[in-house]
């Protein structure tokens, strides 16, 4: 990257010659990724997978609290500062408010600490002097998957992530849930992998690994599976036991990072870098070329200028078809956001209805629980399946406005859709009231044969029977087991209602919630390709105004100026075409001496 740099340097140099400022701050911005690259690594996992003890076992610091009755609820992001620090990142209208506070408060922090007044926290930074964070690397600990909201809200991560590693440990084969997660993952970020924990507590973690791997394949998942242990990797570092540490498997997993991450990111960040220089240098040469010509001879001075004016003509009628485009990209977030909304309503209506059914079907009072996890399960994969709608759809339409630009050759898409943003939970889904005890029971079957009882008796009585005698209890009995049964079915009816009415509210709750995140997700869609396009045109309208302007001066430039001016324009146009045979050279190649 040495080589890139330097040429990138001179791209810089010859831009801010050029007086091209809007050229220089976009090749400073690619500059900057390429010498403070930073590498965004999501850990991600169900709850008690050991998310944040491999965390700290990957820093060989405690810096993320772990134990049996501790969870993850605020994302962590970790990453490299000199000195320790923490932070609270607050939602605030139109930016986010910090609010610093101690590390080693960290373990006591909750989504109600009083620190964040009310206010909802995004999410935790810290900055940490650590060599593997000094390389770059950025972890982010993320809240249990599997909670409505939680899910969303890692799956929004994911698109701007570098890499996703996936714990679930070897106690158990990977559940449907996972890899529905799984799928979701590798679609926005194709560097994921599976980490299979705990391999220290489970003998047997040979067999479930082999599962796993099944599974993947069954599902269609090309998704490597590597089996570590924090703990023994952990008392490895302490140990300086290298033999240990082979048996953690964290070799495995840095040798991944390094193929799959570091050297992808690496590449990423070239092409980057050379199709910004290879912009700048087409633009410089414009102007160039076109005042050079002009002075070279000055009787082609004419054509040039009228050759430019046919351009700026053009170029002015893109820009003026500026509506054109905006039309398109109005009318495409337009459809998006209605059919993205339809298409989270159709899921919600589809799990209502499958509710509904199965709590027709069964006692709720007795099955609630399973009813609240399946719900949350299918609300989560919903939400997922959403997202990943409209992360397709928005990329689709990145394209159709990217074709009203063809006139100007090769236009880049943007490198990144924004769907991060804040995701708020739903809420749970309300409690049933508890179906009445033995003793009610008990007196709605007395209260019923008391009648029965009562009838048949005074009936018998004129049999000369007493009161009370077989048949008069016999009709009691009957009568009271009637009624016991048709008041259950009527409590199994009442119960059932509660049930279907809670079921309709929390979906209620999602879809108004879910709703509301999915619009102002679809804004930063539109904000993000509304500046992308803008910036091109302006651009390109800039850059063929300049070089009209150089030709028109140089066609009336005094001779005596013209050897000298000439001198400086061709080591310059020299310098821009060396620029761009480097930029446009294939990956790996250096550019012909």
């Amino acid at each position: 990257m040495d080589t890139v740099l330097a040429v990138l340097d001179d791209t810089v140099a010859a831009a801010r010659a050029a007086g091209r400022d809007d050229l220089v701050a976009r090749l400073e911005t690619a500059a900057a990724r390429v010498r403070d690259p930073r590498r965004r690594i999501v850990v991600a996992g169900q709850r008690d997978q050991g998310k944040s003890r491999f965390v700290n076992a990957l820093l060989n610091l405690d810096v993320c609290p772990v134990g049996d009755d501790r969870t993850t609820t605020i994302p962590i992001q970790l990453a490299y500062a000199e000195q320790p620090r923490a932070e609270l990142v607050l939602a605030a209208t139109g930016s986010v408010d910090r609010v610093e506070f101690p590390l080693a408060e960290l373990a006591a922090l909750d989504p109600s600490t009083s620190l964040a007044a009310g206010r909802q926290i995004l999410r935790i930074e810290i900055g940490l002097p650590n060599p593997l964070l000094a390389d770059g690397i950025v972890l982010v600990d993320t809240p249990a998957i599997g909670g409505t909201g939680t899910t969303l809200g890692v799956l929004e991560t994911l698109p701007a992530a570098d890499a996703v590693l996936f714990l679930s440990d070897a106690s158990t084969e990977l559940t449907a849930p996972e890899l529905t997660f799984l799928r979701q993952a590798r679609e926005l970020c194709p560097a994921t992998a599976v980490l299979m924990t705990k391999t220290d507590l489970y003998p047997h973690w040979r067999q479930v690994l082999a599962a796993d791997r099944a599974h993947l394949a069954t599902a269609d998942l090309a998704v490597p599976v590597f089996p570590v242990s924090a703990l023994l990797r952990a008392h490895a570092l302490r140990l300086q036991d290298a033999q240990l540490g082979a048996e953690s498997g964290f070799g495995e997993l840095f040798q991944f990072l390094r193929d799959q991450v570091v050297a992808r990111d690496e590449a990423t960040a070239r092409a980057g870098v050379m199709k910004e220089m290879s912009s700048a240098a087409e633009h410089l040469a414009l102007a160039i070329g076109s005042e050079l010509v002009a002075l070279r001879d000055p009787r082609q001075a004419a054509t040039a200028v009228a050759e430019l004016h046919t351009a700026k003509a053009a170029a002015q009628q893109l820009h003026r078809r500026t509506a054109a485009w905006q039309q398109t990209l109005a009318d495409g977030i337009t459809d998006l956001v209605g059919d993205v909304d339809h298409d989270l309503r159709e899921r919600l209506r589809t799990i209502s209805r499958t509710g509904e059914e199965w709590i027709d079907d069964h006692d709720p009072g007795r099955h609630w629980n399973a009813i609240a996890e399946w719900l949350t399960e299918t609300v989560d994969t919903a939400l997922g399946e959403n997202l990943l709608y409209a992360h397709t759809r928005a990329e689709t339409l990145a394209d159709r406005v990217a074709e009203h630009f063809h006139e100007l050759g090769a236009v880049e898409l943007p490198a990144g859709l924004d769907h991060s943003g804040t995701v708020t939970g739903t809420g749970t889904l309300g409690e049933l009231e508890p179906d009445i005890g033995l003793v009610s029971k008990v007196l709605v079957g007395m209260r019923g044969s008391y009648g029965g009882v009562l009838m048949v008796g005074l009936a018998t009585t004129f049999a000369g029977l007493a009161m009370l005698n077989p048949i008069s209890l016999g009709a009691g009995v009957l009568v009271g087991g009637k009624a016991y049964r048709d008041d259950k079915q009527a409590r199994m009816t009442r119960r059932r209602g509660e049930a279907k009415n809670a079921v309709r509210r929390f979906l209620d709750d999602v879809a108004f919630q879910a709703g509301k995140d999915s619009k102002d997700r679809m804004h930063r869609i539109h904000r993000t390709l509304r500046d992308h396009y803008a910036g091109i045109a302006e651009r390109s309208l800039r850059s063929i105004d300049e070089s009209l302007t150089a030709a028109q001066e140089a066609a009336t430039a005094e001779a005596s100026h013209r050897a000298e001016r000439i001198g400086t324009l061709e080591r310059q146009l020299t310098a821009v075409a060396a620029l761009r045979r480097y930029a446009e050279q294939p990956a790996g190649l250096e550019p012909a001496t």
